[in-house]
């Protein structure tokens, strides 16, 4: 399937600035000048390309059905085109962007079903963010303004992934990760989190508090509360509402898994 290709026509309707605005603008300019047909939506009914050039209500050309083209495009757009330009900050952190770096990023591209032609976008955008003025902290910033909670925890996430590909943590790195909790707006304790990376192994119990977002000082009450909350952020009806397809639900569905085995230690442990 393709990604980027669905979301280009919405961006053309953007008008956010910013880094993420000027990622959109190289990404739109370099379509539009390269081949007007890869300016297409995917059809939800029948899977074939269909020519779009406004948003609303579509009919198929081919099966005859309709289908709503929009916003869900554009946060695809704005999600990759964030990501892409990000991983290029962060692969650089350490001075050089390394064969594995890029490795890494190829492999993350392969397991969200880029095609042939949603690569050459997205190392479009990578390679236009690696050498542009802005820092990754901007680009965490106004994605921030834009996205839900969600969405900036899966774009940490894969930071992470980027950063450990080489092997080795590199103090730049990891000054990054601990620093870009703040202009992604989720929580510090998240650095810990990842930076312990349990990874399915046993998790200690200081390790499940920060995992569901909580701390030993918190009251069993509170402490469902949280559980709940995060339970329902990784809903995959949630992630699926974004417009995102259906290789992020495993990163919903992991992340579940890691809240239930954290929150039934917690259980265990306070007797609850």
């Amino acid at each position: 399937m393709s990604w980027l290709g669905i979301g280009i026509c919405a961006g053309i309707g953007l008008a956010i600035g910013g880094p993420i605005g000027a990622g959109i603008g190289a990404l739109i300019g370099s379509a539009i000048g390269n081949n007007k047909k890869n300016l297409v939506v995917i059809c939800p009914h029948c899977k074939k390309k269909v020519n779009v050039f406004s948003q609303g209500q579509k009919n198929c050309p081919y099966c005859g059905n309709t289908f709503i083209y929009g916003n869900a495009e554009k946060s695809q757009l704005i999600f990759l085109v964030a990501l892409c330009s990000m991983l290029a900050k962060m692969a650089k952190a350490d001075g050089i962007v390394c064969k594995k770096e890029i490795i890494a990023v190829g492999e993350f591209f392969n397991k969200m079903g880029f095609d042939s032609e949603d690569k050459k976008r997205a190392i479009l955008i990578f390679n236009n963010a690696k050498n542009d003025n802005a820092s990754i902290y901007d680009y965490a910033n106004q994605y921030s303004e834009i996205a839900d909670y969600e969405m900036r925890e899966l774009i940490y996430s894969v930071l992470w992934e980027v950063a450990r590909s080489d092997g080795h943590l590199h103090k730049n790195e990891e000054l990054i990760l601990k620093n870009i909790t703040s202009y992604l707006k989720i929580p510090a304790s998240r650095y810990n989190e990842y930076k312990t990376g349990t990874n399915g192994e046993s998790i200690e119990i200081e390790e499940c508090y920060l995992i569901l977002g909580c701390s030993s000082d918190d009251s069993d009450q509170i402490i469902k509360q949280k559980y709940r909350k995060a339970i329902s952020e990784y809903h995959p009806d949630k992630i699926q509402s974004k417009g995102l397809p259906e290789q992020f639900l495993k990163f919903a569905t992991e992340q579940t898994k890691k809240i239930n085995e954290a929150y039934n230690i917690v259980k265990k442990y306070r007797k609850i």
